[in-house]
């Protein structure tokens, strides 16, 4: 007993300082206001009271100090034995298997058939609150989207992007469908679980492929369409056949029915309300016993806390004080006392500090999430979401998976360091070579690197070009000015020489005769003027030292930094976050590097 005893909230014992302070402030102040020797003499005292004074009795700060011991102890939690409890985990799970053939493109139901089951699976999804999520989209293949989790979160954002468009082969291969999701539950180490199939029909070989996989596994169809059906349309029209007919897409009920009853499902066909998804719901939160199961149940231990039996000693205290009020006093002194700290003390007992922190990144408090998770992995994550991208990529710098250099070159691109992210995407690529996303980022990158070296040296040659012209414009205005001068001294020369003929007019001419070529001659010259170029007259003689090109290169490393950073700034905004596309050259690339299904039904 005594090698286990503690206190679950031992911070409260700090309480029994205060306490014991209050109870000697109250028991000095009683004693002085009945103590009269300290203001008069004692053999007067007879004379002024009329009662004798008061006397501190020891029983009463004696019981005060006991009751305020208890209920500290009390509260501080008083343990040293634990009691098992049981506890239950829902390990229920589900795979979600959409077709994404060209008949669901049909409008019989609006808006779409793919569009509604779209909606159908959002509903699905946002109605788990608990159990493993997997959704794996099939046409002539079957290619994953999100292997089984318990964030339905990540699988909801993924459904917008799924349209027919993204599939690298035609048809409606039900059987290799069936086939990918019974692979799914095998590798999560489940022998029981469900698959639902969203579809529109199935082909002749998918029931004899029920019966061969599925196994303990439970299979439910949610039938897309009408038994009327619509013609798919296409670009430009709509879909024919060999022989030139439009082709109109009909649901199969009788087939998708008893494809369901061989997987011991249910059969559902699409409604306008919920009632389809409240059916599919229901049936998948129902959880199968067995006796496995429950010699695996968790037990989750617990403190007995003996604190609150304390209380039953101070009881009898209280009663007798409660008719002077004091306990009422009391009871308003702990009413404004907070409550986070006990809750978050009682949430500690159920939750560890990674489920805490996934609830605040679920919460999307990711800056809290990060600093409370200890898993690395789940930190760089929540750094991510956080816009910390130096610190996740920082958090994972020692991951030895392939995904963790994934997520860490992915981290890195966000920063602007590119290098640094394709030597990550290396490192992923090295662990795991069939990785393609991390091979479809790395040619992604190295292709920006290539485009901004291309442009650097592109603005270099431009900047050389336009150094050389302002070097050749400042020569050409130099010859230009010396030329101006040379016609400048020329025509000083020349009226020099006028005036002197002026002085001594030749033999035979007269004088007055001269006067108006002698007042043309002082007259500039127009064509002179219109000789000389507006750059040669407004060219200064001196330029200022930060219009000289010698002074320009001490600007050129800032000028090379600022415009490097907004090339990466471009390139990274170029990086197309559009996961319609991703998923479309996933699966293309996936669908490259195996063996085509055998299929024999119609190519919708």
């Amino acid at each position: 007993m005594w090698a286990t005893f503690h206190f679950l909230r031992p911070w409260w014992l700090l309480s029994i300082i205060p306490a014991a302070v209050l109870l000697y402030l109250s028991v000095q102040h009683k004693y002085r206001r009945g103590d009269w020797t300290t203001v008069c003499d004692a053999e007067l005292l007879p004379f002024i009271l009329q009662d004798k004074p008061d006397r501190v009795h020891p029983g009463g700060w004696i019981g005060a100090a006991l009751a305020c011991l208890l209920c500290i102890l009390a509260l501080a939690g008083p343990t040293w034995e634990r009691i098992p409890s049981p506890a239950f985990r829902n390990d229920s799970a589900l795979v979600i298997a959409l077709d994404l053939s060209k008949s669901m493109n049909a409008t019989d139901i609006k808006p779409s058939r793919i569009s509604r089951a779209r909606y159908k699976i959002s509903d699905i999804l946002k109605q788990r609150k608990d159990g493993q999520t997997a959704l794996l989209v099939y046409s002539g293949d079957a290619f994953t989207v999100t292997p089984l989790t318990t964030d339905t979160a990540t699988i909801n954002s993924q459904i917008e992007a799924l349209t027919t468009d993204i599939m690298p082969s035609s048809g409606s291969n039900t059987g290799v469908a069936i086939e990918k999701a019974t692979d799914l539950l095998h590798q999560a180490g489940l022998a029981q679980g469900d698959i639902l199939l969203v579809t529109d029909g199935a082909d002749a070989d998918s029931i004899h492929q029920a019966k061969r996989l599925l196994g303990d596994y439970r299979l439910s169809v949610l039938a897309m369409g009408t038994p009327e059906g619509a013609p798919i349309p296409v670009p430009g029209g709509f879909l024919k056949d060999s022989q030139g007919n439009i082709v109109v897409a009909r649901l199969d009920s009788a087939e998708l029915s008893q494809l369901a009853s061989t997987g011991h499902g249910i059969y559902q066909p699409v409604t306008a309300d919920d009632s389809d998804v409240d059916r599919l719901g229901s049936l998948f939160s129902q959880v199968k016993s067995n006796d496995s199961a429950e010699k695996t149940n968790l037990l989750l231990e617990q403190w007995k806390e003996v604190g609150p039996w304390l209380l039953l000693l101070v009881l009898p205290w209280a009663a007798l004080r409660f008719r002077k009020g004091l306990l009422t006093l009391g009871l308003l002194c702990l009413l404004p006392l907070p409550k986070p700290a006990a809750a978050l003390d009682w949430q500690s007992l159920w939750h560890t500090q990674d489920q805490r922190a996934q609830q605040a990144f679920q919460q999307q408090q990711y800056q809290q999430a990060a600093e409370q998770f200890s898993n690395p992995d789940w930190r760089a994550a929540a750094q991510y979401k956080a816009g910390q991208f130096q610190e996740a990529a920082e958090t994972l710098k020692d991951t030895q998976s392939a995904d963790g250099h994934y997520n860490r070159g992915n981290a890195l691109a966000k920063a602007g360091q590119l290098q640094e992210a394709i030597q990550a995407y290396q490192a992923a690529l090295k662990l795991d070579p069939n990785h393609a996303d991390a091979r479809y980022n790395k040619e992604l990158l190295e292709k920006q690197l290539q485009d901004q070296q291309k442009q650097q040296n592109q603005d270099k040659q431009s900047s050389d070009q336009s150094s050389e012209k302002n070097q050749q414009d400042q020569q050409k205005g130099q010859s230009e000015s010396q030329k101006q001068d040379e016609n400048k001294d020329q025509s000083q020369q020349q009226k020099q020489e006028q005036e002197q003929n002026q002085d001594k007019p030749q033999p035979g001419e007269d004088g007055p005769a001269n006067k108006p070529e002698q007042n043309q001659d002082k007259r500039p010259q127009p064509d002179q003027q219109a000789d000389q170029p507006d750059d040669a007259r407004r060219e200064p003689k001196n330029p200022k030292p930060e219009q000289s090109p010698k002074n320009q290169p001490a600007a050129q490393p800032a000028s090379e930094q600022d415009e490097a950073k907004r090339a990466n700034e471009q390139l990274l905004k170029r990086i197309p976050d559009e996961p319609t596309g991703l998923l479309k050259r996933k699966f293309k690339y996936q669908y490259g590097q195996r063996d085509p299904p055998p299929h024999s039904g119609p190519d919708w």
